[in-house]
């Protein structure tokens, strides 16, 4: 069946945002055809940049990097693929790598705790020793996850300082991971041997429960509400009273690519870790998300059923994004009822109509953000 695409296609203006820094610039993403992957494909290449990805395979059907149809070069390769990794990065010679590639639910880590933490951890010290070999790579966004901190079930948001931990092996694998990118930004890549003993810097970033169009993995809660909804069924909520930071995924890519703005100019003060949340409001208990999701399709019907056999989740998590409010002037630019909104719309066009609005919500989010004023959309 045909895709309507909605958006505009071609909009040189785009190309001017975070100071043009991306016009013409290499820039390898891993994981590409996920679902954080895809929405990262489609802005940079607005953004005027050669984009080139690698990744293991097409995670789900439909699949949204597929439904955009970006033109742009795809590497079919696992980070686990130590040689394939090193050979792809010596090829292209991109400017600055985005590392998504990773094994992404906390419930499937259960099941496949060793592909788990191989791909997560492994994956990532390939990532980085790739770059290490290969000379010429600028600046390296290692994207973790809010998960990585060691969870305390705390009212008030964890903030860079605090210490990583993880129960379950997702969690525990981004913790690894993020603590192998701070060893390595201090071993090799150390800030203040920034132009003397090398020229790469390396940022590590963090995100709330991120959610938008385009999303068909499985065990999330706005996908499996969606597909129910589609196939007109009931959706099971696990654990309703479950509060999460909720954000739409171009709040924390705005962040990426804001952090890639600084790395790649060379300003060393960067090289550090973030943390990309929403605003405190966004934190919402999974309960009043699907009725907010409701209010935008009525037809979404669910039920539900605890099931004392559910691997432990945490119940409540926040990231304190204070940091890249005061230091790299990033804010987030929908707040939650805005977010519920175009994620909802979104599916519900794409389902009853074959709309994909994906370059609708890329457009209406900058022309939000310029006029709030936001720096990356200014500058």
């Amino acid at each position: 069946m045909e895709i309507k695409v909605f958006g505009k296609p071609g909009n040189d203006q785009m190309k001017n945002l975070y100071g043009a820094i991306y016009k013409g610039k290499k820039v390898l993403i891993t994981g590409h055809t996920g679902f954080k992957g895809s929405w990262l494909s489609l802005w940079l290449s607005k953004l005027g940049a050669e984009v080139i990805g690698y990744s293991i395979n097409i995670p789900s059907s439909p699949n949204h990097f597929e439904l955009l149809d970006i033109k742009m070069k795809s590497v079919s390769g696992d980070v686990l693929d130590k040689q394939k990794l090193l050979e792809t990065i010596a090829t292209h010679k991109p400017d600055i790598v985005f590392h998504m590639a990773a094994q992404p639910i906390v419930r499937l880590s259960y099941q496949e705790p060793v592909r788990t933490l191989e791909t997560n951890i492994i994956g990532t010290l390939n990532v980085l020793e790739s770059c290490r070999q290969i000379k010429g790579v600028k600046a390296i966004v290692i994207i973790t996850s809010d998960k990585c901190y060691r969870n305390q079930e705390i009212m008030w948001g964890y903030r860079e300082t605090d210490p990583m931990g993880g129960d379950d092996p997702y969690s525990a694998s981004k913790g690894c991971a993020d603590l192998i990118a701070s060893s390595y930004r201090q071993s090799f890549f150390n800030p203040n041997s920034y132009g003397t003993k090398h020229k790469t810097l390396i940022g590590t970033v963090r995100a709330g429960n991120v959610i938008g169009g385009g999303d068909w993995a499985k065990d999330r809660l706005i996908p499996d509400i969606m597909k129910a909804t589609n196939l007109g069924k009931e959706v099971t909520i696990r654990n309703p009273y479950a509060t999460r930071p909720w954000q739409h995924v171009l709040e924390p890519l705005s962040g990426y690519l804001h952090l890639g703005w600084k790395l790649l100019e060379g300003k060393k003060e960067f090289s550090d870790s973030w943390n990309f949340g929403p605003n405190d409001n966004s934190s919402i208990a999974v309960g009043k998300v699907i009725e907010k999701v409701k209010s935008y399709w009525k037809n979404v019907r669910y039920e539900i059923q605890k099931d004392a056999a559910n691997p432990h989740e945490a119940n409540l998590l926040k990231l304190d994004s204070t940091k890249a409010h005061t230091k790299l002037g990033w804010y987030a630019v929908w707040n939650s009822e805005k977010t519920f909104e175009k994620t909802t719309i979104w599916y519900k066009k794409y389902y009853t109509s074959k709309k994909l609005l994906t370059r609708k919500d890329l457009t209406d989010y900058i022309r939000e953000a310029k006029n709030l004023k936001i720096e990356w959309a200014t500058t």
